[in-house]
């Protein structure tokens, strides 16, 4: 299962389905994905963070889902131009609100509240999930097959900042999200239950209970404001941040990695 999904990765290819038995529950699907993360050749920067909708959740009574972020998928608004996507895989974009912490963690707590995570010093910007799987049916499937493939993740691109963050009404974070012309979703910080603060506290916990305490540097994107927007390659896509900017990128084909060149 680990190395069809890398395997496709690296070469830029869909997979037909699911390669193997879906893991039974999210503490079997996050060792397909810490497995999958020893095995990947580079460093990692951060976590996506999903929502579960509650008739998908199991027995752990998690109601969202993390997702590592790697250095090589992660760019910066301004710079970054076009982004990639699996064809005949899944593709999408996410509008996202993106925390980066400034502190370390501590080591020892693995429980969080939404306002104790808001406590620990962070930094908020604006920014863009690539959501792409070369697995088509990946959400289809359900949060264990999310899991079990890097969260359905093939980047992050980050904009610039929103300052003083945690004294700001997340009602007025507000956000739009295009595909070429057509506006395809609208929202914001608020839109999934408890918003920024939740998905942070989600992020510190889970990731304190699988032995990985998030660090100083690691970047959080706390999950889709707007919705899951479908991109297929040479579609543009343009998200817009009310007060706080927007970016504008091109998707592409993955293709093997040695052809990509910098992301």
């Amino acid at each position: 299962m680990v190395d069809a999904f890398l395997d496709a990765r690296r070469n830029g290819q869909s997979l037909p389905g699911f390669p193997g038995d879906i893991p039974d529950d999210l503490v079997a699907a996050y060792a397909v994905q810490d497995a999958a993360i020893a095995q990947w050749p580079d460093t990692l920067v951060g976590w996506k963070v999903g929502y579960i909708a509650p008739e998908k959740r199991d027995a752990s009574g998690d109601e969202r889902l993390l997702g590592p972020v790697f250095r090589n998928r992660l760019q910066q608004a301004g710079e970054a131009t076009e982004f990639h996507v699996f064809a005949g895989g899944f593709g999408a974009i996410e509008a996202e609100f993106v925390l980066r912490l400034d502190a370390d963690a501590p080591v020892d707590k693995i429980d969080w509240t939404p306002d104790e995570a808001a406590a620990l010093p962070a930094t908020l910007f604006i920014g863009l999930e690539v959501a792409s799987s070369p697995l088509a049916t990946i959400n289809q499937l359900g949060p264990r097959v999310v899991v079990s493939d890097f969260g359905n993740n093939n980047g992050l691109v980050v904009g610039g900042e929103i300052p003083d963050w945690t004294s700001l009404d997340e009602t007025t974070l507000s956000a739009e999200s295009w595909i070429d012309d057509t506006r395809v979703g609208t929202g914001g910080a608020t839109t999934l239950p408890g918003g920024l603060r939740a998905a942070f506290a989600f992020a510190l916990s889970r990731s304190a209970r699988r032995g990985r305490p998030l660090k100083a540097g690691e970047l959080i994107a706390t999950g889709n404001a707007t919705g899951i927007h479908d991109i297929l390659p040479g579609q543009r896509a343009r998200v817009v941040f009310a007060g706080h900017g927007e970016m504008v990128l091109t998707a592409r084909a993955a293709a093997p990695q040695s052809e990509e060149g910098a992301a």
